[in-house]
């Protein structure tokens, strides 16, 4: 099924809003819109992506090089904070489910988001069910870290689509645990090709009948692997 954008009223003054839409496929997980509040907030003082990015023999710390159209990103997960995330992630890595799929929304000094659509806009598949929100774990969404996208209204809907955090986004983190303040799952952190991801951000976006802040040239993710 596919999902369009709809704007939500927010309520804290000049908080954006935006709508991430779903993966499909009629999983019942991933039925309604995805959500995810993107603030404008400021850069962090540190630099993501200056760790080596040579494969980790820590199991707890898995590694994914994610090949795009405008360069190469290394991500780190955290599987010790938010394992049931990170399996479901590898899961898809590992079916191939992100070779040729875009990051379908831009906002460009927020975030980026991707994981659902193919380049003619055609949605990918849900193979798997919504996976346990463990936006708890004390992870936050800060410049560089890697999140789990879904549904405004279902806190345990994430599926296949994510979104990199191109600045800090403190309104996405765990306050507590009512549908309002849950937040979305950190789970890893890019350290490799910060400078991809800021690429990524700086795309001219255009808004269309499917998306608003889509790409007007397609970013393409040409493969996502596991490195071992």
């Amino acid at each position: 099924m596919r999902y369009g954008y709809r704007s939500f009223a927010s309520l804290l003054a000049l908080v954006a809003i935006i709508a991430i839409a779903g993966c499909g496929g009629g999983d019942e997980a991933s039925s309604g819109t995805p959500t995810a509040s993107i603030d404008n907030s400021s850069k962090s003082e540190t630099t993501p992506g200056d760790e080596s990015a040579q494969p980790t023999e820590d199991p707890s710390h898995p590694m994914v090089k994610v090949e795009t159209s405008l360069g190469t990103i290394v991500l780190k997960l955290n599987k010790e904070k938010a394992e049931l995330t990170v399996d479901n992630f590898l899961a898809y890595v590992d079916s191939k489910h992100y070779d040729g799929t875009i990051f379908h929304q831009v906002y460009g000094s927020q975030g980026i988001v991707g994981g659902g659509f193919t380049e003619d806009m055609t949605e990918k598949a849900v193979t798997r069910p919504g996976v346990y929100n463990e936006a708890f774990n004390g992870l936050k969404n800060l410049r560089g870290t890697i999140a789990m996208a879904r549904r405004s209204d279902d806190i345990h809907s994430a599926t296949c689509q994510f979104f990199i955090n191109v600045n800090n986004n403190p309104e996405l983190d765990h306050e507590d645990r009512t549908l309002e303040g849950y937040g979305y799952c950190v789970f890893g952190e890019v350290v490799q090709g910060i400078e991809v991801v800021d690429k990524i951000g700086s795309c001219k976006v255009h808004d269309t009948e499917e998306f608003v802040q889509t790409p007007v040239e397609k970013v393409v993710i040409k493969s996502a692997r596991q490195m071992k």
